[in-house]
């Protein structure tokens, strides 16, 4: 059987993605109130629905 090759790209293409949004969260958090608050609990709660997600499958 041939293996079909990947590329380092499409390998960690989502968990980059994944980790950016969780430092976009954590910095927004750092910030301050109000519309950071949301920016924050958008961006923590985005990769935890995906990892929730990954393991329901």
């Amino acid at each position: 059987m041939k293996r079909k090759s990947s590329s380092l790209w499409a390998v960690f293409a989502m968990p980059t993605l994944i980790g950016l949004i969780s430092v976009l969260g954590l910095f927004a958090a750092l910030l301050g109130d109000g519309g950071w608050d949301v920016l924050a609990w958008v961006g923590l709660g985005l990769p935890a629905l995906y990892s929730l997600r990954g393991l329901s499958r």
